[in-house]
């Protein structure tokens, strides 16, 4: 049989043609894996943004009409126009194989994206998409769509409208709504156990990145879930040894650099005789091993035969142990973050650069040599310094809502008053520069108790690891993580006690912040006056109600806020927390005598003291406030 085979039957795959006609080059499988790893793609993304500092929370819903969507507070898929395609960067994004951010290192010191193809070969696969970016206080939305020609062709990815802007949003991030192809996979199904099986595996694996799944499809169990893990590969190793028997309490946790390389991991023997040993390389898999691994052996190996041969376990300095001698029973975890990556193989499941093995052999060698040094030093040092030391590491138990912004200069902490007002500050804030520290109780009046007290009390002990820099002789203001921090209390009795405590404490442990004017106090309205549909006006004392009660004439509502409780997201923003409306009072020492003096005075054990220096000073017979008299003429 005679065959022509001329330039005419060579056929050229535009666009994200050759994804449809061969989809198990890019996802594996057309199966529930390669359904699954559509997901995954999107989910890596938003992982990526927070494995590199810009995003701490990711939100997966399975949505009830099959599609998925994910969401994470990063900074946006690029909306400029891209100068040489001339098109949005989400545009380019989604119907660009190729194309991405993390070629270079400028936009991601680390991702698990190789080769640009992941959101596009979503696009390509799936009926139709939807992208919504809030950025820089602006919404914009672009949908594609993969539809069906005359001649019966699917034409993949393509955009129903360029990215146009919706609106105005103080909502930062991306969210991204897909629904895989029926035309293209065997089954449309998500498996709930088995997305939440890998998000809960990033949380361990991204330590304090909250990550959320809900299912809201009908005829299936309305579930959420939610991770967060602040001991990250330590909670990691703790559950992987929850159904044994651990030999010691608390997992030994190792980290460090060499060169462009992270290395971290956790370990803890357990009771069995199993090895069981997990890596990661930019949140991937490497359920094959690889150089790091390697190099975790060899390392734990000569660590751990130096020291028996130095504590005279091993009486011939020539003679040594097996490693498996000394990983049988041991769970281990190691993440590797790097640049460059190479696995072989096509399924990204084993590390082959080689580089890999002298960094994890360096970071596990030089922490073990540290490790001995420090229990030497660690039985002579004082109770309180070990207590100070527990801090470096101790979790905020999910208090500490943090910004997403990395640039210390202009980040913002609020120390925040109870729950209530807590949660409105964390709606309110912008999440780019702004954190959220709340107060679940009154804190301890630091005058009035031994160091080691204070170490013992949860809200100090969660502002001291907040902020970064440590306490008393410790204390190094290099590491403060925020360039404000800001006292935002009731203004009541209550509140001022607070406001009392706080300053006491930073006076005492952290007097270096207020000596460089870290330290302010929020300034909240007191009454909120308004007449039928004009702007309200917020007064912070009785001189500003009077004024704006004379401006605004008759017919007017009237407030007061007896707490920050009482507000909700957007008045609080809009009056406290606003960088541009808002009022802080910077404090600072004018006299460190007579603050020492009047410290001790007002917080300290002499009660006969205080009542003195309120006689003094108070002024009981101050008339009533301008709300009191407007209420008694009503």
């Amino acid at each position: 049989m005679e065959s022509n085979y001329s330039v005419s039957n060579i056929t050229v795959m535009e666009g994200l043609d050759a994804v449809r006609m061969r989809p198990g080059m890019y996802i594996g499988t057309t199966g529930p894996k390669g359904l699954h790893h559509l997901l995954w793609e999107i989910v890596d993304n938003a992982i990526d943004e927070a494995a590199n500092g810009y995003a701490n929370e990711i939100n997966v819903s399975l949505n009830k009409d099959g599609s998925a969507t994910v969401f994470d507070n990063g900074r946006g898929i690029p909306v400029g126009i891209h100068e040489k395609l001339g098109v949005s960067g989400v545009e380019v994004v989604f119907t660009q194989l190729h194309a991405g951010g993390k070629f270079g290192y400028d936009s991601y010191g680390y991702s698990g994206g190789l080769h640009g193809v992941g959101a596009s070969v979503v696009n390509a696969l799936s009926r139709w998409v939807t992208v919504e970016v809030f950025t820089q206080n602006r919404s914009y939305k672009q949908e594609f769509e993969s539809t069906e020609g005359p001649d019966g062709k699917i034409v993949s990815g393509r955009p129903k409208y360029p990215l146009t802007e919706t609106g105005r949003t103080r909502k930062q991030g991306s969210l991204i709504t897909f629904m895989p192809d029926d035309r293209v996979f065997e089954t449309v199904e998500w498996s709930y156990d088995v997305i939440m099986r890998r998000l809960r595996e990033l949380a361990y694996l991204n330590r304090g990145v909250k990550l959320t799944l809900s299912d809201e499809r009908p005829g299936k169990r309305s579930r959420r879930d939610e991770f967060c893990f602040e001991g990250g590969l330590s909670d990691f190793v703790r559950y992987l040894n929850s159904e044994s028997t651990p030999l010691y309490d608390t997992p030994i946790h190792i980290g460090g650099k060499s060169g462009d390389i992270l290395v971290d991991l956790a370990i803890q023997h357990n009771d069995g005789y199993n090895e069981n040993l997990f890596s990661y390389v930019n949140n991937i898999p490497t359920s094959e091993g690889g150089t790091h691994e390697t190099g975790f052996k060899a390392a734990f190996t000569k660590c751990m035969n130096d020291y028996c041969r130095r504590t005279g376990l091993i009486k011939d300095k020539d003679a040594s142990l097996a490693g498996e001698d000394f990983r049988e029973g041991l769970t281990v975890v190691l993440s590797v973050k790097m640049r460059n990556i190479q696995f072989e193989g096509q399924t990204k499941t084993k590390l082959g650069n080689t580089e890999a093995r002298p960094a994890v052999e360096a970071v596990v060698t030089d922490k073990a040599i540290k490790a001995s040094k420090a229990r030497a030093a660690a039985r002579k040092a004082k109770e309180n310094a070990r207590e100070k030391n527990k801090l470096e590491n101790a979790p905020l138990v999910g208090k500490l809502s943090s910004c997403t912004g990395r640039n210390y200069a202009i980040n913002e902490l609020f120390i925040v008053e109870g729950d209530s007002a807590g949660g409105s500050a964390k709606q309110g804030r912008d999440r780019r520069f702004q954190a959220i520290l709340p107060l679940r109780g009154k804190p301890l009046n630091v005058e009035k108790k031994r160091l080691e007290q204070v170490l013992q009390n949860e809200e100090f002990r969660s502002i001291i690891t907040a902020l970064g820099t440590g306490i008393g002789e410790d204390f190094d203001i290099k590491n403060l993580k925020y360039d404000k921090v800001i006292i935002l209390a009731d203004a009541d009795q209550d509140g001022a006690h607070i406001r009392a405590i706080l300053l006491t404490f930073f006076y005492r442990y952290m007097r270096e912040l207020i000596n460089q004017g870290h330290v302010y106090i929020g300034m909240a309205p007191l009454y909120r006056v308004q007449k039928k549909d004009a702007k309200p006006i917020y007064c912070y004392d009785d001189p500003a109600l009077k004024q704006a009660l004379r401006t605004v004439g008759k017919n007017y509502t009237l407030q007061r806020y007896k707490g920050l409780g009482e507000m909700n997201p957007e008045q609080l923003w809009e009056t406290t927390m606003d960088p541009a409306a808002r009022r802080l009072t910077r404090v600072h020492i004018e006299d460190a005598a007579d603050v020492e003096h009047l410290v001790t005075v007002l917080m300290g054990d002499k009660v006969q003291s205080r009542k003195e220096y309120i006689f003094s000073y108070a002024d009981f017979n101050k008339d009533k406030t301008a709300f009191e008299k407007l209420r008694e003429r009503q």
